[in-house]
């Protein structure tokens, strides 16, 4: 899959003099890694809109994930944002669509997860008691031929947190190669994990920043054949970065 500065600009979501926010595409990494490819680096210095730094990541989502993905356009910003997100203030929610039926319907995981690999080059991981304390909570807002949508609300941000709690539920994410197996890659070909909402408490004594990413094509024409319309301003539960 081919980017352009074009692209990201046009999916850009919010926009201020200090923070960005990006509706990240399917297929583009935040960083380089081991099997190279597009990454958001190269693109960042068309990012900056006239200000005088290339903004910075203040969080990370996976390669295969789409949504919002937060920037800070200053240092100043940077470190705002990096406070936030490591006291857990940031409210994140996602959609995805898993294989299987959740039971029960809506609830929390808590799971501790751990590097598979004590290669520090392998992102992946795995369940793990001597792990790191790891809570999602989720609710299902609809079921249709095995498959199920559901809101899901990091309360800690592990890497493939989400990914890897539903895998070990039993309703691997659609698309998931890494976590899902055949029966993941059979529903689609990519990963159906959407960062559909994050809300920023950026300006003390302002309300939050709450911005929502329109759900991906791919993630839509899954919706239409489960017959499913999403309202994402109401089914969303909140969740901490």
């Amino acid at each position: 899959m081919r980017f352009t500065a074009d692209d990201l600009v046009a999916s850009v979501l919010y926009r201020d003099e200090a923070v960005l926010v990006l509706n990240k595409p399917y297929g583009i990494a935040v960083h380089a890694g081991p099997k190279g490819g597009v990454t958001l680096d190269a693109f960042l210095p068309d990012l900056r809109f006239g200000a005088p730094e290339k903004p910075q990541l203040a969080h990370r989502l996976d390669r295969e994930t789409t949504g919002c993905l937060v920037f800070g356009r200053n240092q100043k910003a940077l470190k705002r944002l990096g406070a936030l997100f490591r006291d857990g203030l940031v409210k994140k929610s996602y959609l995805a669509i898993v294989c299987g039926r959740p039971q029960p319907e809506e609830g929390v995981i808590d799971l501790p997860l751990a590097r598979r690999s004590h290669d520090k080059r392998s992102w992946w991981m795995k369940v793990d008691p001597a792990g790191d304390p790891s809570l999602t909570r989720y609710r299902t807002l609809g079921q249709a031929d095995g498959l199920a949508v559901l809101a899901l609300a990091p309360e800690t941000g592990r890497t493939h947190q989400l990914r890897v709690h539903c895998a070990a539920m039993g309703w691997p994410i659609a698309g998931d190669r890494v976590y899902g197996g055949d029966r993941a890659m059979a529903v689609a070909p990519g990963l159906l994990l959407h960062a559909a909402r994050i809300e920023l408490p950026f300006y003390p004594g302002k309300p939050a920043l709450r911005i929502e990413a329109p759900l991906p094509e791919p993630f839509r024409q899954i919706l239409e054949s489960l017959r499913m319309s999403l309202p994402v301003e109401t089914i969303l539960p909140g969740g901490q970065a």
